[in-house]
């Protein structure tokens, strides 16, 4: 027998007893299912079983790791689905592209399209599957047997990755005959995915799956054109380096290609920067080039290579910061805890802003200020501005898509960028890397390595950076003119020497372990690149240092 402690109250329980057993009393109590337990503070599947002593405290889908099961669950129910419409898992050949929205995009490449009669299909079988609640069992393997099972099943994506594997054994679910490989938690069994919407959408499938805060609801799908434009490009570029997942990124590291992925893929975005210069210069009374975009986007990297670019059409690009519009520590508005909200509107000068900017668009001299974050006050310092003919300012700041930020100027003169780095390599077919695991790193190495700031800091300050993203910057995305896609093909191995260190520096026992724990093993599917052939203007440079911009 096993006492475990659940709500400040102690049981006994029959050791082999799984989980799902032991929460399934207390369902009714929560209005969210539970998906996952911790034991002892370590996350378990409902499908592990009682062996210990332990401190059960539960995890719902309303959780984001609750959240995340969901989608994997689903996921593998729907490649569970076509492979059962195709008749073969060889033929198969599906891939999770990224998230539009509420749905995952998912590509096909076999002998097949995902039209009415295919989509009508696995969707049915998608509810036969979950309407039978069959068990999804979870067994490890010899590596060299797991890439013999992968292999038979078509899947040389997952051959290539756990070649790099260090480990010996790999976990493999199973759902009534059909092996997959996951990264992350899974539930028990297929009647805990109850909502999704199988959907047309470009020349693939749509997943539609319910957000995190309302998981028994599916909303109604909204296209993001120019979203998904901007992630498709980037993809193709993946193809066009024959780097689609981290096992062919690890390929070619291996065949000591890096140097020439490298060179391709910045004169890909320098390429990119480019044209957008052309489109701004061809516009015509272009006066604001506003920039917005999420922390780690790279925003002002972007903003001087896309003001090297402008200079090249004969116009004269000024950089602006709208952090120089904070208003004083003092007024700051504070959130819910008391903390100081630098992420809200309210944080930023908006009246003063529009005033300098219609002065500057009137042809006066304006005295431009500059934030003191030391001291948490606004001065002026006596740098000028005034705009010739061929002048044009380069605004940069999370704001800049927001109409409010900008009342004041006419449209005809704005042109609205998004930038983010939306990561669309793949750990392989079936595990896309969420974008905000890259931004992640991308501020961690960054903050540690130029504020001093530790990975556990970082980790900690994070879901408050990501609700203040949710909130001010995301709505605005699509009313952009265009959205650059700032993440590099090669980075998360760059990134990965860096990262590592600070993450091994946070202890178990405090509350941001699991998550560097999670982090540190994703970094282990890469393999590890210099940066010495980084050029020294790459967006990457912003984050491992080494720039010859002022970032």
């Amino acid at each position: 027998m096993a006492r475990l402690t659940i709500e400040g109250k102690t049981i006994d329980v029959a050791n082999g007893t799984t989980y799902e057993e032991v929460v399934n009393p207390y369902q009714q109590e929560y209005s969210g299912r539970i998906s996952l337990v911790t034991e002892n503070g370590k996350i378990m599947e409902l499908g592990k079983t009682v062996s210990t002593d332990a401190e059960i405290k539960f995890i719902l889908l309303t959780d984001t790791i609750g959240h995340k099961t969901y989608e994997r669950t689903a996921t593998m129910i729907f490649m569970k689905a076509l492979a059962d419409v195709i008749g073969d898992p060889v033929k198969a050949d599906a891939k999770v592209e990224f998230v539009i929205g509420d749905g995952a995009y998912i590509s096909v490449k076999g002998d097949y399209k995902a039209d009415d009669a295919t989509i009508a299909a696995v969707s049915k079988r998608m509810k036969e599957i979950t309407d039978s609640n069959l068990p999804i069992s979870k067994k490890s393997y010899p590596i060299d047997k797991a890439i013999e099972l992968f292999a038979s099943q078509g899947m040389e994506d997952k051959v290539r990755l756990f070649k790099y594997r260090q480990s010996s054994s790999i976990n493999v679910y199973t759902l009534d005959g059909y092996h997959d490989y996951y990264y992350g938690y899974m539930f028990p069994s297929t009647g805990y995915v109850k909502y999704y919407e199988v959907l047309p959408y470009e020349e693939g499938f749509l997943l539609l799956l319910p957000d995190r805060k309302t998981p028994e609801q599916l909303r109604t799908f909204e296209p993001r054109q120019k979203l998904f434009n901007a992630l498709k490009r980037t993809t193709d570029w993946s193809i066009q380096m024959n780097v689609d997942t981290v096992g062919d990124l690890n390929d070619q590291i291996c065949a000591g290609n890096m140097e020439d992925i490298i060179l391709v893929q910045e004169s890909l975005q320098e390429r990119r920067i480019g044209e957008i210069a052309t489109e701004i210069a061809a516009k015509g009374g272009v006066k604001f080039v506003m920039i917005a975009g999420p922390s780690s986007s790279g925003k002002t990297s972007f903003s001087h290579r896309l003001s090297v670019q402008l200079k090249t059409h004969g116009l004269k690009p000024h950089p602006i910061a709208l952090d120089n519009y904070f208003v004083d520590r003092s007024i700051t508005p504070r959130d819910a805890k008391g903390d100081y909200d630098f992420e809200c509107l309210e944080a930023i000068d908006v009246e003063q802003f529009n005033k300098d900017m219609l002065r500057l668009l009137g042809g006066e001299e304006v005295e431009m200020p500059t934030y003191n974050f030391k001291t948490g006050v606004r001065e002026y310092k006596g740098n000028t501005l005034q705009l010739e003919p061929d002048d044009i300012l380069v605004i940069e700041g999370i704001h800049g898509l927001n109409p409010k930020m900008s009342y004041a100027l006419p449209e005809e003169s704005k042109y609205k960028i998004f930038i983010s780095a939306l990561t669309t390599i793949n750990i392989d077919a079936h595990n896309r890397i969420p974008t905000t695991d890259g931004r992640l790193l991308r501020r961690m190495v960054r903050d540690y390595r130029t504020r001093g700031a530790s990975a556990k800091r970082t980790i900690q300050m994070w879901p408050n950076v990501r609700k203040g993203e949710e909130e001010n910057i995301f709505p605005f995305q699509e009313e952009a003119d265009v959205m650059f896609n700032s993440v590099l093909i090669y980075e998360l191995a760059a990134l990965k020497q860096y990262a590592e260190p600070i993450l091994y520096s946070i202890q178990k026992d405090e509350p941001e372990y699991y998550e560097a724990k999670r982090l540190l093993k994703f970094l282990g599917y890469f393999l590890s690149i210099p940066t010495d052939s980084l050029p020294n203007n790459s967006i990457a440079r912003e984050f491992v240092g080494g720039s010859c911009f002022p970032v």
